[in-house]
């Protein structure tokens, strides 16, 4: 018998509107599901919609349209909820409350959440320390944000969102403020608490080599739309989509140079002639959004959306190429 996801996002989509002017789709139509002890990647550049879907599963943003569900059961209330899915921040100083020490930090959510009493709190708050590599626990306890290193205040907001037991945990740009010494170090507590703790963790990040490393599926989202997934080392070592193939070239290691990537885009490009003006057209429509940067575009591109096959291997991409034979 398969085991229920613990968490499963149906069809979530996120729109913002400001008076006066048009809403803003910041996500669309999204799907998928996080499992116990099992970590799923999110990558996408900057303003892809990687934010907004972390923001709305925590409910700091609230969903224009799909549904969430808790271990199977729907409209779960909001206290039950927030103990259940807990957020760490991409800035570990902003997140913290500089006017408060450590400890406060950790006793407010475990006295908050019930995992702990007056009479036992300072040793829960001790074993929160502990469990993310900080000591002497006292001493840490007592210090204020601005007294820690920045890897020092992430293991901080770790423990804090691991304090009422979640059973999912959302990583947002976890380590992208972190000095490169460090990020490996918190990467790893991060993967071991997750194997300890069963816990369900969605990881964001824009670093395709850190995802590949740390989750087992990965997730490209670009403007919105998830558009390609599947397992990562499928994923970024044999992208499918061109947004994807456009990532990896660009990620630093990659095989190839990024004047490389360029060269082979205008042979390309050269190779097809001179595009259509159906498929320059800007972005918008009813089509592909990729269209207008892809060295692939067909007109068909520009009429309608591509469809996603679902590949035998669970590797699955939102693009014309891949569905009916279709080639570049």
């Amino acid at each position: 018998m398969t085991e229920t996801p613990v968490l499963e996002v149906d069809g979530l989509t996120v729109d913002f509107t400001r008076r006066g002017t048009a809403s803003l789709r910041a996500v669309d139509q999204v799907t998928f599901a996080l499992e116990a002890g099992h970590t799923l990647a999110l990558v996408g550049e900057s303003g892809s919609g990687k934010s907004t879907v972390v923001r709305a599963l925590s409910r700091l943003v609230v969903p224009s349209a799909g549904e969430i569900r808790l271990g199977g059961a729907r409209g779960v209330r909001d206290r039950a909820y927030r103990r259940a899915v807990q957020m760490v921040f991409q800035d570990p100083f902003a997140s913290l409350n500089p006017a408060h020490t450590v400890g406060h930090h950790l006793r407010r959510p475990l006295l908050v959440s019930g995992r702990a009493t007056r009479a036992d709190v300072e040793a829960r708050t001790a074993e929160l320390l502990a469990s993310v590599n900080l000591g002497p626990t006292a001493d840490v306890a007592r210090k204020r944000p601005h007294e820690l290193s920045g890897g020092q205040r992430q293991r901080v907001a770790i423990a804090r969102a691991l304090a009422p037991e979640p059973a999912v945990l959302l990583a947002d740009e976890p380590v992208s403020m972190l000095d490169v010494s460090i990020r490996l170090e918190i990467l790893a507590l991060m993967d071991r608490l997750k194997e300890q703790r069963r816990l369900a963790l969605l990881y964001v990040t824009h670093d395709l080599a850190t995802a590949r490393h740390f989750a087992a599926d990965v997730m490209v989202m670009y403007r919105g739309q998830i558009v390609e997934r599947g397992p990562s080392d499928e994923v970024i070592l044999r992208p499918r989509h061109p947004y994807t193939q456009l990532l990896a070239s660009a990620a630093p290691g990659a095989a190839g140079s990024r004047e490389r990537a360029r060269e082979e885009r205008a042979a390309r490009l050269a190779a097809r002639g001179t595009r259509t003006a159906e498929v320059r057209e800007e972005e918008s429509g009813e089509g592909c959004r990729f269209r207008a940067r892809c060295p692939f575009a067909m007109d068909r591109c520009a009429r309608r959306p591509p469809v996603v096959p679902i590949a035998a291997s669970g590797h699955e991409a939102r693009c014309w190429l891949h569905a009916e034979g279709t080639g570049p």
